[in-house]
């Protein structure tokens, strides 16, 4: 068998932490910032974990 290959996608918008769960970015960050209020882009800047019940599909396309 060869082996898998993982999604790119994934790979690009995924890390794993020294524990084993997953880090990611929160959206609505890129463009149209204007009519976002200043807390609420403050807010989206930090980065925070996947949830629990959507791990096992992201371990899954990044081959863990």
């Amino acid at each position: 068998m060869p082996k898998m290959k993982t999604k790119s996608s994934a790979k690009k918008r995924f890390k794993l932490t020294a524990s084993g769960k997953i880090k990611r970015k929160h959206a609505f960050k890129s463009h149209i910032l204007t009519k976002k209020g200043t807390k609420q882009k403050r807010n989206l800047t930090h980065s925070t974990l996947v949830h629990k019940s959507d791990e096992a599909n992201i371990k899954k396309q990044l081959c863990i």
